[in-house]
Formats: C-alpha cells, sequence, structure tokens
C-alpha cells in the first residue's frame, strides 16, 4: 500500500504538470482549471467553501485561484441569498469557452493516456482509489487537503 501511496503522488505530480502544459495557451494552471471545471459542474452556483469541499481542497486555496479566476474575467460573483457575505461563484461567458476550450484539448490527451489500457484494468483501479478517498473521508483525513 505504501508503494501505492507513493506511485499515486508520483502521478499526480505528472497529471498537473502536464496539465500546466496542456492549457497554458489559455492562460491557465491545473489548479484553475479544476476550479473552472468544479464550478462547470455545478448544478447550481456555489459559494467558494462549497467549491472547496466538492473539490476535497483547502477553502483558502481555492479562495486564492477564485480571486484569480475573477480578475481574468473568467468568473464572477454572484449575491447569495442565504449568506451575506458568502458570494456566489459563477462562470462568465468567457470562463465557459475558456474551460470549453480546456476540454477539447484534454480530450486527445487523455484518449492517449488510455491507450493500451483495458476498460476493466480502468475501472477498478477507478474502485480502488473511490474506497481509498471515502476512508480518509470517513477518518476526516480528507479534510481540508492542499
Amino acid at each position: 500500500m505504501t508503494d501505492l501511496m507513493l506511485d499515486l503522488f508520483r502521478l499526480n505530480s505528472r497529471i498537473l504538470t502536464a496539465g500546466d502544459r496542456l492549457v497554458a495557451g489559455l492562460g491557465l494552471t491545473s489548479a484553475r482549471w479544476q476550479v473552472l471545471g468544479t464550478i462547470a459542474a455545478s448544478d447550481r452556483p456555489q459559494p467558494v467553501a462549497w467549491l472547496a469541499r466538492d473539490m476535497g481542497a483547502n477553502r483558502q486555496n481555492v479562495q486564492r485561484i477564485v480571486n484569480d479566476l475573477e480578475r481574468g474575467g473568467l468568473i464572477a460573483f454572484a449575491t447569495n441569498p442565504h449568506h451575506r457575505r458568502a458570494q456566489l461563484v459563477v462562470l462568465t461567458d468567457k470562463g465557459k469557452l475558456t474551460f470549453d476550450a480546456a476540454m477539447r484539448l484534454q480530450a486527445p490527451w487523455i484518449n492517449r493516456l488510455a491507450d493500451g489500457l483495458q476498460i476493466e484494468e480502468i475501472a477498478t483501479t477507478h474502485r480502488v482509489m473511490t474506497a481509498l478517498r471515502r476512508k480518509l473521508e470517513a477518518d476526516g483525513e480528507g479534510d481540508e487537503q492542499a
């Protein structure tokens, strides 16, 4: 299990580096792309704390990225009728176009990564990773991740 965790750390680093290269031309980083994706996947606008929870990330780190995205015109803040200070984060038209462009770049990249892997292997790996994440979340170890 230790070897698996060490390999996951290495894999995560490689994924972030590759993601940074993939979307650099769009003015994004992997972190900004991940936040945009979380916003895009939400059923409705959410405050930063909820986005961070959905990502398993530290709220302060997500806030910093959201502020950068807002300065770049990719997101905007909207009034939250349920909480005066926790504004809602929404994609702008520019943010949606940028996210869509990133996903168009991602499709051939992810297909190259999957080349030669069996669907069953991918499904098994996904189940193991999901089980580990759930255990960490249940133990409170997945809270406030960096």
